[in-house]
């Protein structure tokens, strides 16, 4: 208040000559620098606070205009500083607008009683009619959510944290709607009850209701022609444009919707696009893209996803309504025109291709193939570690990661090869294994929860997991051990014991989070138990976590060091490291050979079909190559080849460090 003081006459005077009106001038408060000539063909109501005005603001295409407030009807609004409100065809009621704001040609923004702004509002994700709706609110992660969404079998912890969200809702909860400093709003229509963050950029939306836009300096979120959005959490970063439409929905850091993307009762966390299909009750985890028409995603669980071209899933099984869901881990893909029918699990890394109706479970064999035929799902585990695409995949996500929020919410490991997928991938060997004895080795075809696999996959499949784990352990032996001289074998032993024994069980993935099962499990106690408080204390926890994942991964490798290579850690020595070292160099190059003959296929004579129009089978080469290039200069295939290069010098440099001590 003391910022403010009442306008003078000579002040009212001037306002009510410039086509300005107000019932009690008494509640029209402004500050010092106040000049009622940037303030025209005003009605107000209620408490008024005004800044001062007159400062050149410039608009796209070189327009000049001075900051003010010109052709508009305030109820209850305190405007900032040098903002600029034009054209306002109702009103603004209940709102506070911050500095250098540009607000033209707006229909109606206002706050109608009370609102937490979207805080609190539950998000029926998963399964369509209930049962696992999560909270939404300004410090959501997609790890908070996992849990609340799927922690349903303990329901003392689900009610702990819907008191947190409740809280921190009633904290946000305000009469007075809120526009940042440095907000754009043109040519919109109703924004009502909604929470604006600094630096946002409005545009031709038809509606906002009910949400709050986390947008700031660092990284300001856009909402564009023809959008509208209803029961929202929209976080930094997002881009909401081209007639896209979202209700009861979280938008992730850095997260697109656009080409009329149609969104409802879903969670979309960081990194997230969204183009001209649809999606209803996901939980779409950090990187789930989806860029094609006639592409929906229904009641399935994702993250590390591509969806492809018209794919599809059916949450109606039988007749009690859409009841079922799906879960695609880390990393899955799914072709054009790829159907699955809920429910059903897909594993780590794999590919769907076709249509799929045998409600399978492939979540024990990762870094598979899913092909039907003939109404059956053939099942290729382990193939998709030789593929190029995969190792692309594992490339471009870090190189992606959009988000410039120093404040990022939701902690993301990149890494294909972690105590996760190698867990996976240790039970998909015992368990092709077991098919085989159980079957004998002569059998044909293999049967496993609703899918087939021929004698030569399951061979291969095992074959492509030893090397894949055999890279990982090699990895990180390697890394533990790096840039010292040991002087005995004791000293390697004792490098090698873990600086803490987290890490050493079971591991999981909380969409996007790779950690041991042990600390999340603490976390829920210490939730259920009334040790945390809030959700910051939550979100603190997982990034501590987060920033913990090699310590706790070496603890994982040194705990399952003996099962692996059948070395006791306790025992080892350097003639057991060398032949690690060797197996490593031996998996890393296999791998990488095999993803070079994988690559290969792209440059071969049928990839050139439809080059060279018009010409012979020379042009058709020439062509190729100018648009392509030679597969010896491609990118990826050079980054192959200086790779294993790269590998083989460092298992050398590691031997070197250790020879003196093998005998």
């Amino acid at each position: 208040m003391d910022l403010y003081r009442k306008l003078r006459d000579s002040e009212i005077a001037t306002l009510q000559m410039q086509g300005c009106s107000c019932n009690e001038w008494d509640r029209v408060l402004v500050d010092e620098k106040f000049d009622p000539q940037f303030v025209r063909e005003t009605r107000m109501s209620g408490d008024i606070r005004l800044s001062h005005f007159g400062k050149e603001v410039k608009l796209s295409g070189g327009v000049v205009k001075k900051s003010g407030i010109y052709n508009a009807r305030l109820h209850n609004v305190t405007v900032g500083e040098n903002s600029c409100i034009e054209n306002i065809h109702n009103y603004i009621a209940n709102y506070t607008i911050g500095k250098n704001c540009i607000i033209e040609n707006v229909d109606r923004i206002v706050t109608d009683s009370y609102s937490t702004f979207g805080n609190g509002y539950e998000v029926p994700v998963l399964n369509e009619t209930g049962g696992r709706e999560v909270m939404i609110h300004d410090k959501l992660t997609a790890h908070f959510a996992y849990i609340m969404a799927l922690y349903r079998h303990r329901p003392t912890l689900i009610d702990k944290m819907r008191e947190l969200v409740i809280e921190y809702s009633q904290q946000v909860k305000s009469s007075i709607g809120e526009i940042g400093n440095n907000v754009t709003i043109l040519n919109t229509g109703l924004i009502e009850s909604v929470r604006v963050g600094e630096w946002t950029k409005i545009e031709g939306v038809q509606l906002l209701s009910n949400g709050t836009i986390n947008s700031n300096r660092y990284d300001p979120v856009y909402i564009g022609y023809g959008c509208s959005c209803k029961n929202f959490i929209i976080s930094s970063g997002a881009k909401i444009e081209s007639g896209s439409t979202i209700e009861n929905v979280f938008v992730g850091q850095s997260t697109l919707f656009s080409r009329n993307y149609s969104a409802e009762n879903s969670l979309f966390f960081s990194n997230c696009h969204g183009h001209n299909g649809e999606a209803s009750a996901i939980f779409a985890g950090p990187f789930t893209v989806s860029y094609h028409k006639a592409t929906l995603l229904i009641a399935g669980m994702f993250s590390f996803m591509n969806a492809g071209s018209g794919s599809n899933q059916s949450n109606h099984i039988y007749k009690l309504g859409p009841i079922h869901q799906g879960i695609l881990e880390r990393g899955s893909k799914t072709s054009s025109d790829s159907y699955l029918l809920w429910p059903a699990r897909v594993g780590a890394f794999s590919l769907v291709m076709g249509r799929h109706v045998n409600n399978s479970d492939t979540t024990d064999l990762p870094f598979s193939y899913l092909i039907e035929k003939d109404n059956t799902t053939i099942l290729i585990p382990g193939v998709n570690l030789k593929s190029v695409g995969t190792i692309r995949d594992a490339k471009k996500w870090p190189a992606r990661d959009g988000r410039k929020d120093p404040n990022k919410l939701d902690q993301i490991n990149y890494n294909l090869l972690s105590p996760y997928t190698i867990s996976k991938m240790l039970r998909a060997i015992a368990l092709l294994n077991n098919l085989r004895t159980l079957s004998g080795e002569s059998t044909d075809i293999y049967t496993y929860k609703g899918v087939k696999i021929n004698n030569h996959s399951l061979s291969k499949g095992i074959v492509y997991y030893e090397m894949a784990i055999r890279k990982f352990m090699g990895n990180s032996i390697i890394k533990r051990l790096e840039g010292i001289h040991f002087k005995s074998n004791e000293e390697i032993v004792e490098r090698l014991i873990p600086d803490t024994p987290i890490g050493e069980g079971e591991w999981i993935d909380l969409s996007g989070l790779i950690a041991p099962k042990s600390e999340i499990d603490r976390l829920l106690c210490m939730i259920e138990q009334g040790e945390i408080t809030d959700i910051e204390q939550i979100n603190s926890f997982i990034e501590k976590l987060h920033s913990n994942y090699y310590n706790y991964e070496w603890s994982w490798v040194y705990n399952n060091l003996e099962k692996i290579c059948k070395i006791s850690p306790q025992e080892i020595k350097a003639k057991d490291i060398e032949k690690i070292v060797i197996e490593w160099r031996k998996a890393v190059v296999g791998i990488d050979n095999m993803l070079y003959e994988d690559a290969k296929k792209e440059f071969s004579l049928s990839s050139m079909t439809s080059f060279g129009a018009d010409g012979n089978p020379h042009e058709c080469v020439k062509d190729f190559e100018e648009v392509r290039g030679q597969f010896e200069t491609n990118k990826f295939v050079m980054s192959v080849k200086d790779h294993i290069k790269e590998k083989q010098e460092l298992a050398q440099e590691t031997l070197s460090r250790i020879e003196h001590l093998i005998k």
